[in-house]
């Protein structure tokens, strides 16, 4: 656990960087969606609803780089980083099995291990807390 702790900035970076790579959906939502599920929608109200996710999802990224950077801000945003995670993971599961496979699995591992970690950490430093 010790380990976790010592390394959850470089963690927090990495996963930041990897999580804002989805601004690519804001720039080129079909595309993004395309790469992501194998499909698109159509329409402009497809356009504003990927167009936002992306930047919402981009948004969490930004913040796991900064609570890298500053550690009283670390619990509130890996537990908004664990809640976005983990409810994007769920939805795909509960609604979307047709279109797991490829990147989107991928997307669901790396979300996983991320929340995995996040959750650790979280739990090592409330009991190091606890124990002094």
């Amino acid at each position: 656990m010790n380990l976790i702790i010592a390394k959850m900035k470089w963690i927090m970076l990495v996963t930041g960087i990897l999580t804002c790579t989805m601004l690519y959906a804001a720039i080129a939502p079909q595309a993004a969606l395309n790469s992501t599920f194998g499909t698109t929608l159509e329409g402009p109200l497809a356009e504003i609803v990927v167009r936002n996710w992306g930047v919402l999802i981009t948004i969490v990224g930004a913040m796991l780089i900064y609570g890298a950077y500053h550690l009283p801000s670390r619990p509130l945003v890996l537990t908004v980083a664990i809640i976005s995670k983990l409810i994007f993971i769920t939805l795909l599961l509960t609604y979307g099995r047709q279109f797991l496979g490829g990147q989107t699995i991928v997307t669901i591992i790396f979300d996983l291990v991320s929340v995995s970690l996040f959750i650790l950490y979280l739990i090592a430093v409330k009991s190091t807390k606890s124990t002094n």
